[in-house]
């Protein structure tokens, strides 16, 4: 009821913009004053996080798997293995069973080899084990200790890569692969290590984060594993060694763990820090998920036992890594948000936009991957959160798979709360829209001395007032932005065009074009004529009406002039939520295909003949324009398509009228040596503006961050 409220309220303030714009917005930002401060009192469970604690949950005991017979264990092992994985054991058989079974059930599709090395322990207990079937049974003659005998194991392991699991765990589906993507994705990768889950089904660890003082977090402790903040891939400090993967060379180069770290303790933190000398990082995977019974090893007690070496081995990091500690790591407890991505000398980036991307939808949110791409790329950390707190299906997995922190979820902390914890570490906050900027202007600057940037996609005011009846809907959108621009430290617009536009309304705003799209480079397959059919292809997402406006127009009016000469042609109208007008539109030449994939678009450039971009009202640059160009598919388009691209007119067809337009189309689709040239000049115009590195170079310079030149970042970790 309270948010139902909420949207009547504010849908009733749009009603004020019509008398007075500014009043509309002053009185939008009082309302959600006073919303915000309401919501932040929303519930004991609300206050409850807000001070840091968790809400009560119901905690259910998961117990190691009941006694199973070892001639029941059958793992598929090879002599060629990716992952030799070792487990070290010292009595405790029964457990070890458990830990066998649980990889019986969960075979990864890497091939791996699985090592048990019985460290000498007395009596007869641990003859089960030579029983199962599939493994390398190894027995130290006399007891080592842990670090020793992974040190030891390592030197007889076969794979690629050494994953050491504690024989206290038990995998779950997707254990291994997950961790060996990382490393595929991640060039710098030296360490990855697994989510961890207790007994109770809350989180012993995601991640570790290591204070100034040497004492560590194992970030995550007794919170809800299934929580945002806790599901996204991320550079750490350290993973515990119950399940860390790393590649068998690099540890064999480096000795092993530290023998004055014996007989355990430490060496898992000491062995991140010697890698980050190298240059290789320590990565935490959500996606591989480890059932650990910590404590049925060695107990728990910190006075006696192996369990001592604990606080020992603590002192003897400390001392040895105490000028890195004191340089690059916080004092202990203290920004929590940078220690726990391990952003001490990175900046951070919050983007806040209405949903996540969806870059096969939209244009928009093609722009905004591309942005967040170019900010990883960079070095920077970046955030970012969908003002519906959606999770969406797919697309949330994209962002964190490639070291995004999403917020979404009933229990996600309100934005306000979120940003009066965390704001003094952000050092860009980035607002994507007008709606979103005019709810989150306010409370972002009155918490945070962070740069705001607004990012406007176009001038919304201008493309309004190109639609029918629009021109009251744009005097106030007007209004609106000028608003936002004044209150913004810069604000960019995906062409200088409208960049000049912003500065003869508003001369003292700090506005800036910026490269919006970032193809990756076109392969030379299909570039050619070849054989490809005379289909003109149109794309568009029809939840924008221009787009649907456009496809009625050239199916009416232009089709008819383009079949009278070329009567084989035939018309593809690709595009996500087609209208109904637009699927009215179907027929003999005229095919739609809804909702296709990014490989189905890229098909579609490789076998059509022309692309088409006939819109009437818009504003801003279009990336089917872009990516047309891009792709080597000669275009014809109106003006409103050409908008923002300087000098297009020289490698494309821009005409306003229905004759011209059919008759630029006809000309692509019978004359060969047009089609060639025009093919080439578009492409070089495309790839000189729109390439990765041009993007990167744009967004850091308007955005006023630096390059710490972090590796590219790949979708598939």
């Amino acid at each position: 009821m309270a948010f139902a409220g909420l949207a009547l309220v504010l849908s009733a303030s749009y009603v004020i913009d019509r008398i007075s714009p500014r009043a509309g917005v002053r009185f939008r930002n009082i309302v959600l004053a006073f919303w915000w401060g309401f919501a932040m009192r929303l519930g004991q469970r609300l206050r409850n996080r807000l001070r840091g604690e968790m809400p009560d949950k119901v905690k259910t005991q998961i117990l190691p798997r009941p006694a199973i017979p070892p001639e029941d264990i059958h793992i598929a092992s090879v002599d060629d293995p990716l992952v030799s994985v070792i487990i070290p054991t010292y009595g405790q058989v029964s457990l070890t069973l458990g830990c066998l079974a649980s990889i019986q059930d969960h075979m990864p599709n890497a091939s791996i080899e699985v090592i048990v090395v019985d460290d000498a322990f007395p009596g007869e207990e641990t003859s089960a084990l030579s029983r199962v079937s599939g493994i390398r049974l190894l027995r130290n003659e006399v007891n080592l200790g842990f670090l020793r005998t992974c040190n030891a194991a390592a030197g007889h392991a076969r794979g690629q890569f050494i994953l050491f699991l504690n024989n206290d765990c038990e995998v779950l589906p997707g254990w291994l692969d997950r961790l060996v993507e990382v490393f595929a994705a991640r060039p710098d990768a030296g360490i990855v290590g697994s989510k961890l889950l207790g007994a109770d089904g809350l989180l012993q660890e995601a991640g570790g984060i290591l204070w100034r003082d040497g004492s560590g977090w194992n970030y995550g402790s007794g919170r809800d594993p299934a929580a945002a903040e806790f599901n996204y891939l991320r550079e750490v400090d350290y993973c515990s060694g119950a399940s860390i993967l790393l590649r068998r060379g690099v540890f064999l180069g480096l000795g092993g763990f530290d023998e004055r770290y014996a007989p355990a303790y430490c060496e898992d933190s000491d062995l991140a820090f010697r890698l980050r000398e190298q240059g290789l990082k320590t990565y935490y995977q959500p996606r591989s998920e480890i059932l650990h019974f910590e404590g049925a090893s060695h107990g728990r007690d910190l006075t006696q036992g192996i369990k001592a070496y604990q606080v020992i081995n603590q002192a003897k990091f400390l001392d040895t890594w105490r000028e890195v500690l004191g340089r690059d790591h916080y004092l202990n407890a203290s920004h929590v948000l940078r220690a726990k991505d391990r952003a001490h000398d990175r900046q951070v980036v919050l983007i806040i936009d209405h949903y996540l991307p969806e870059p096969d939808r939209d244009a928009g949110s093609r722009t905004m991957l591309a942005f967040v791409r170019a900010l990883l790329a960079s070095g920077l950390v970046v955030k970012f959160w969908p003002l519906n707190l959606r999770a969406s299906p797919g697309y949330t997995k994209v962002l964190q798979n490639m070291g995004v922190e999403v917020f979404y979820g009933a229990d996600q902390m309100p934005l306000p709360a979120w940003l009066k914890e965390n704001g003094r570490d952000l050092d860009v906050v980035l607002l994507s829209r007008p709606d979103v900027a005019l709810q989150c202007l306010d409370i972002v600057r009155s918490v945070t001395r962070a740069r705001v940037a607004y990012y406007g996609h176009d001038l919304h005011f201008r493309r309004m007032a190109t639609m029918e009846d629009g021109q009251r809907a744009a005097q106030a959108m007007r209004e609106r932005e000028l608003s936002i621009w004044r209150q913004s430290d810069v604000v960019l617009y995906p062409s200088e065009e409208e960049a000049g536009v912003v500065r003869a309304m508003a001369p003292d705003v700090n506005v800036r074009a910026v490269v919006p799209y970032a193809l990756d480079a076109a392969t030379e397959a299909g570039l050619e004529l070849g054989a490809r059919d005379m289909w003109i292809l149109f794309v568009g997402g029809f939840a924008h009406s221009p787009n649907a406006q456009a496809a009625v127009w050239f199916v009416r009016e232009v089709l008819p002039i383009v079949l009278q000469q070329a009567p084989q042609a035939r018309m593809a109208i690709v595009g996500s939520n087609p209208a109904a007008c637009v699927i009215a539109l179907g027929g003999a030449n005229v095919s739609l295909f809804p909702n296709v994939s990014d490989d189905e678009l890229q098909a579609w450039y490789r076998k059509a003949r022309v692309a088409v971009i006939p819109l009437l009202a818009g504003a801003g640059v279009k990336m089917k324009t872009v990516e047309a160009l891009w792709h080597g598919l000669p275009a014809v388009m109106t003006p409103v398509g050409a908008q923002g691209l300087p000098d297009i007119e020289d490698v494309a067809a821009v005409e306003t009228d229905a004759a011209a337009f059919g008759a630029a189309v006809v000309a692509l689709l019978t004359d060969d040596v047009l089609w060639q040239q025009r093919r080439d000049v578009q492409i070089a115009y495309a790839r000189e503006r729109f390439s990765e590195a041009a993007l990167r170079r744009s967004l850091l310079d308007v955005l006023d961050v630096r390059d710490t030149q972090a590796t590219p970042i790949s979708a598939g970790a």
